[in-house]
């Protein structure tokens, strides 16, 4: 069997779901998770486990970085958009080339491409930085039109199909203009139209 070449940054199961079939026409590669930004720490798991579901099903090669690390991650990243967004690509980018380079990658690219709530310019620009300060290759390829593919994908294979992008940040943006979980007085749960109470 022959050597990866490619590394690729896989954030979730979904996004590296929706781009399977374009990376096996790459050529021979390998996923990297090495996701500080996700928490907390139950969703962090059930990211990395649906990844790791996925990497079995298909026989993909993985390299998992699952150490948990919100107190790095919040020591490291500002709190506030976008330089907060930024500075999360730049850590996942910067440690994928560094593994990338330590195992003998010659390139490598990340599934954060696939997602159209990413800032693609950003993560295309961080990415190319990253690699070529460890002297690699960065595969750039727009597989945002691949994303409702990844959700169908994730649905299909029962793959966990998180709600935010990871950080806690992220997911009071995503809630806080929600009712969700919300107390409604003395109304019934059916309702409040939430179901669950």
């Amino acid at each position: 069997m022959a050597e990866p070449t490619l590394l690729v940054h896989a954030c979730c199961a979904q996004c590296l779901a929706a781009i399977l079939d374009p990376l096996r026409r790459l050529g021979c590669w390998a996923a990297y998770f090495y996701n500080p930004n996700i928490q907390p720490l139950l969703e962090f798991r059930r990211r990395a486990k649906s990844l790791h579901v996925l990497a079995e099903r298909e026989r993909l090669t993985l390299i998992a970085d699952e150490r948990y690390d919100i107190r790095g991650f919040l020591r490291t990243v500002p709190w506030d958009r976008p330089e907060r967004c930024l500075a999360c690509y730049r850590m996942r980018l910067e440690e994928t080339a560094r593994v990338a380079a330590e195992k003998g990658f010659s390139a490598m690219t990340t599934t954060l491409l696939a997602s159209e709530h990413q800032d693609h310019e950003a993560v295309r620009r961080l990415g190319e930085e990253a690699a070529a300060g460890r002297g690699l290759g960065f595969h750039y390829e727009d597989w945002r039109a691949l994303a409702g593919r990844g959700r169908e994908e994730a649905k299909r294979r029962s793959l966990y199909r998180q709600q935010y992008c990871g950080c806690v940040f992220s997911e009071e943006e995503r809630f806080a203009p929600t009712s969700l979980h919300l107390y409604c007085g003395s109304k019934t749960a059916e309702q409040s139209g939430e179901g669950e109470t």
